[in-house]
């Protein structure tokens, strides 16, 4: 089975890749927005390549299913439109020219929905009022591949976490600043308990998912038999309140100094304010995938603590090839 996974490079593509490699019989064509040079690489740039380009790519990768982790959480407007919505569209109008019979996998984003009813998990039917450009950008292309009439599906990815975990997501970025006060600590240049993390509002309710159980959703779609959904909710299926989760990593840190939160901090986000609650309900990737989280949040924040550092979400362009949640990208 030939998959073309773009995105690749990112923080979940990279985790992706990982999970398909360990398939039979799976071979995975390169592609990427650069190119090396080597002959069997395919440059691909969903946010500016023409359909018509895109569909010399797809003709030359041949591919039997293609799952797409490109995608940007951070930047302008236009940088967000290009990405999240214009690339989507191209791609299945080169899909739909060159590959009509492949399966495309997208990883859609929570943020589609917005602001939740606390206590409620939202599930796929549920209204989506995205209130900024993130999770506005997100559905438009989410809109594009379930009305390209491609064999298609969307996964709405929670806010993952896990190894590897970008700054540009706020796991990644706490671990970041607890790397910094560890190593303040260390040399002399920090106090220890007296060591202080200011921190924005983390009042907010978010479903917390592991980048590996992402993947593992991933790898089950591509590889389903038979249509699926058009959208599909990947979370933890818990609403976990962000604080929690700062302490739980701070703990995991071992760091014995203070957590303020101050709304005016540098990095403190008013989409955080205004999205006081998110969780999905998961029941229908159960149904369709036969796929539940595998890995508790204890163990994801383990796991991204044990990595020796947040990743940059992309190798070639920051701010690309990584899924995040609308408020959540920088704490």
């Amino acid at each position: 089975m030939r998959i073309l996974v773009l995105g690749r490079t990112g923080y979940l593509g990279r985790h992706v890749v990982a999970h398909l490699r360990g398939l039979p019989d799976t071979h995975l064509p390169e592609a990427g927005r650069s190119s090396t040079g080597a002959g069997a690489d395919l440059r691909v740039d969903l946010a500016a390549d023409s359909p018509d380009r895109l569909a010399k790519a797809m003709a030359e990768a041949a591919p039997d299913a293609v799952i797409n982790c490109a995608g940007a959480t951070g930047g302008d407007a236009v940088t967000l439109a290009e990405v999240n919505a214009r690339g989507p569209a191209a791609l299945c109008a080169a899909l739909r020219q060159a590959a009509p019979r492949a399966r495309l996998v997208h990883l859609g984003s929570a943020a589609e929905y917005g602001p939740g009813e606390p206590g409620t998990k939202v599930t796929e039917t549920a209204a989506t009022r995205p209130l900024g450009p993130y999770g506005a950008t997100k559905l438009a292309g989410t809109a594009a591949v379930t009305a390209s009439g491609l064999d298609a599906v969307v996964l709405r990815v929670g806010n993952p976490v896990g190894p590897g975990a970008p700054p540009t997501g706020l796991p990644g970025r706490v671990a970041a600043l607890l790397r910094e006060a560890g190593a303040a600590t260390a040399t002399g240049t920090g106090t220890g308990t007296g060591t202080m993390l200011r921190l924005g509002d983390l009042s907010a309710y978010r479903d917390f998912v592991d980048v590996r159980d992402v993947a593992r959703a991933a790898v089950l779609a591509v590889t389903a038999t038979g249509p699926l959904p058009a959208v599909l909710n990947i979370g933890g299926g818990e609403a976990v309140r962000v604080r929690d989760l700062v302490h739980m990593l701070a703990r995991r840190a071992g760091f014995g100094g203070r957590i303020e939160e101050d709304t005016g901090a540098a990095g403190g986000s008013a989409r955080s304010a205004a999205v006081s609650w998110q969780c999905s309900d998961i029941t229908a990737a159960g149904e369709a995938l036969g796929w539940r989280p595998s890995y508790t949040l204890e163990e994801s924040l383990a796991a991204l603590w044990a990595h020796g550092g947040a990743g940059t979400g992309d190798t070639d362009a920051p701010g690309r090839d990584a899924t995040g949640t609308e408020g959540d990208r920088a704490p």
